[in-house]
């Protein structure tokens, strides 16, 4: 069977993810949402609404984010807009709260710890999906990348907590105090009624700069503690994730063991072999640098 295809380059440009995007031959039809980390209040390491414009100008997209399920200033519809305005994330586009009214429900029948998906009601008003992410570190995920972008990304605020506590509806105090692994393969089945929501209409870019240990929902992040690595784009969200991974472990920058140890303490890679077998993707990847020698 040929490997999946997932493409790099080291250069990290707004035109450079336009390029790497068009390897992937990929046509994302009708409507298409843009799903980013809009970052939260005083985080300095999100990537700024400019970075991504020649892309999403690209596919015409509308960017989409979901309220959060813990205090700050994107858990309610009216702060998230303006802080979305503050980032300047309307000055350049249409942008869309996806759960403003409310939620919708995605089944997953074959879920390993949730059998549905509690997302914002406004997913259904899209023909594809730009899953355009922010690779780091995450405080309980671990890492945050494509998969995390599908899953807690997409959900609601009432989704983002009926993840955290496994499928229990559990209080903000539940979240933090539930089985890790549990947790993480409850992140896969999510992210999997998404990828199974859009079929082939999807595609996945994920950006390895400012990586902190740190997610971009802090705000009070860490600085990032090892140099910018590049950009990959594929069809397969677990490929780009497991790719992103391995160039972790394989950089001489010596800032990565910090890296690695937040990933490897919150079992991060277990998300991308729960993700493996709910077949969303594949670890078995072919690895194309898009750059000139």
């Amino acid at each position: 069977m040929e490997k999946v295809k997932v493409y790099f380059t080291k250069e990290i440009s707004p035109e450079s993810v336009v390029r790497i995007f068009k390897k992937l031959e990929k046509q994302l039809p009708g409507k298409t949402a843009v799903k980013v980390h809009s970052g939260e209040e005083g985080n300095q390491n999100y990537l700024k609404p400019e970075f991504m414009k020649p892309m999403v100008d690209f596919v015409n997209g509308t960017i989409v984010e979901c309220n959060t399920a813990y205090d700050g200033e994107r858990n309610t519809t009216e702060k998230h807009l303006k802080l979305m305005d503050k980032h300047e994330w309307s000055k350049y586009y249409n942008v869309d709260i996806m759960d403003a009214d409310m939620d919708t429900t995605l089944e997953i029948p074959n879920g390993k710890v949730i059998k549905e998906n509690y997302v914002g009601k406004n997913l259904l008003n899209y023909d594809s999906m730009l899953v355009l992410s922010h690779f780091k570190g995450h405080p309980m995920g671990g890492y945050g990348g494509a998969l995390k972008q599908l899953s807690i990304g997409v959900a609601s605020g009432k989704g983002k907590r009926y993840i955290h506590c496994c499928g229990k509806n559990g209080s903000y105090e539940d979240m933090f105090h539930q089985d890790q692994d549990s947790f993480l393969e409850a992140m896969a089945d999510a992210a999997s009624s998404v990828v199974n929501h859009f079929g082939d209409n999807i595609a996945y870019i994920n950006v390895m700069a400012n990586m902190s240990v740190d997610c971009d929902c802090c705000n009070v992040a860490e600085d990032p503690c090892m140099k910018d690595i590049g950009i990959l784009a594929s069809t397969d969200p677990v490929a780009i994730d497991q790719a992103c991974i391995d160039l972790v472990k394989s950089s001489d920058d010596p800032g990565k063991e910090h890296l690695l140890e937040r990933i490897d303490s919150k079992h991060g890679t277990h998300t991308i072999e729960a993700a493996k077998l709910l077949n969303i993707g594949t670890t078995d990847y072919e690895l194309i640098c898009i750059d000139e020698n």
